[in-house]
């Protein structure tokens, strides 16, 4: 028995966009993964970049506010409060440093 299968011409161009659907997709999402990557880096430039701005205006203020001593000591807590990622150990010292004057 012979079947005859009739192809409209719309099938075809459907197919053809699903293949190129396809392929754009994954361009797409190859870019996109791209600009992640990138994106993530900027942010951590940033980030890094704010944070040093912020932590040298809280040194000067700490050179104002202290005597320099205490300005030594507590810029040397806060240099190991960030090595051991110890918050506490900075906030310690700051109220050590109050109770003593």
């Amino acid at each position: 028995m012979l079947q005859i299968f009739i192809v409209s011409p719309n099938t075809l161009n459907n197919q053809k966009a699903d293949i190129m659907q396809k392929r754009t997709r994954s361009i797409l999402e190859e870019l996109d993964s791209m600009y992640v990557e990138r994106d993530r880096r900027l942010i951590i430039e940033n980030r890094a970049g704010n944070l040093i701005e912020t932590a040298i205006r809280l040194l000067e203020q700490i050179d104002a506010e202290y005597t320099p001593e205490q300005a030594e000591n507590l810029t040397r807590k806060l240099l190991n409060a960030i090595r051991t990622r110890d918050t506490g150990k900075f906030a310690r010292s700051v109220r050590r440093t109050h109770a003593d004057s």
